[in-house]
């Protein structure tokens, strides 16, 4: 990823904390009903954090409704059919590949935070241990698998072909010239294969569902990485609400409520890092990520 001033933006404005799935509900919203609840999709909804956040835009004349989401392919299509109001889960990263793929308009207004991705084992303690020809399972989502890669590669487990981007995919690993063999799963399952494999990156989400601790990962990637700008968790809403002032207020209670802020830095491990890069920023940032995405395809 070329550097820009829209990524650079964002890396500016980065703080310590933490921040991820997201929100919902609103009275008097999209529609102007003094009774309407805004919907937002999440991956997550059990963290403890949402009911500070829910009483919080209460406290705001907001009702707010989280509808949970089991996978990451769901919230996306959901939004785009007006089935949620706004979702909060995913990074531009991910939500440039699904535009680009579905031929959709989905616009971010408002971050959230990076998450260091991590490498996971049950079976040793330092990556050092990890032995020429074991098997490291990441996840196969196209926008995390690059990421995965480039972890990887800076654990000196795998070398990739060209040095590596985060459009990288399994053809690009040099097998002759790397130490593990890898294999792509589906993201909630790669935690669930550490018995079977030497170590897994597995994502933030299913970290703790996993029975892990963040404090477990092997290595992790580095948030202040231009390789990491395009990870920036964002709110997403439908191009025709992205001024809407009502879910720009829901934006600015998730990042100004520190019960909120709190919660999600206990919820990641500490591992978060908070992120309120202005929405014309991110859209640019998107911008650029789409452009570079189709350009994969």
């Amino acid at each position: 990823m070329k550097k820009n001033s829209a990524t650079r933006g964002i890396l500016s404005v980065l703080a310590i904390g933490a921040s991820l799935t997201l929100l919902a509900g609103c009275a008097g919203a999209a529609g102007g009903g003094d009774d309407e609840t805004v919907k937002i999709g999440v991956v997550g909804a059990s963290d403890p954090y949402w009911a500070d956040y829910t009483e919080a835009a209460a406290a705001e004349g907001i009702t707010v409704e989280i509808v949970d989401f089991a996978e990451y392919n769901q919230p996306n299509p959901a939004l785009t059919n007006g089935d949620i109001d706004l979702n909060q889960f995913q990074h531009l990263a991910f939500l440039a590949d699904y535009n680009v793929s579905a031929g959709e308009d989905l616009t971010p207004i408002g971050a959230t935070a990076i998450y260091p991705l991590g490498l996971y084992s049950s079976k040793v303690t330092d990556v050092t241990d990890i032995k020429k020809g074991d098997t490291v399972a990441v996840p196969n989502d196209s926008s995390n698998l690059g990421r995965a890669l480039l972890l990887l590669q800076s654990a000196d487990l795998i070398t990739l072909k060209d040095g590596g981007t985060i459009f990288s995919t399994l053809d690009d690993v040099d097998t002759d010239a790397s130490k593990v063999t890898v294999t792509a799963l589906e993201p909630s399952l790669t935690a669930t294969s550490l018995p079977d494999v030497a170590a897994a990156v597995v994502n933030n989400d299913f970290v703790e569902k996993a029975g892990l601790s963040f404090d477990d990962a092997l290595v992790k990637d580095d948030p202040s990485d231009d390789t990491a700008l395009p990870y920036v968790n964002v709110f997403a809403a439908r191009a025709e609400d992205k001024d809407n002032e009502t879910y720009t207020k829901l934006v600015e209670i998730y990042q100004n409520t520190k019960a909120v802020t709190d919660g999600v830095l206990e919820v990641s491990g500490g591992s978060a890092v908070l992120a309120t890069t202005p929405a014309a920023d991110l859209q640019s940032t998107l911008a650029t990520v789409e452009k570079d995405t189709a350009a994969q395809k």
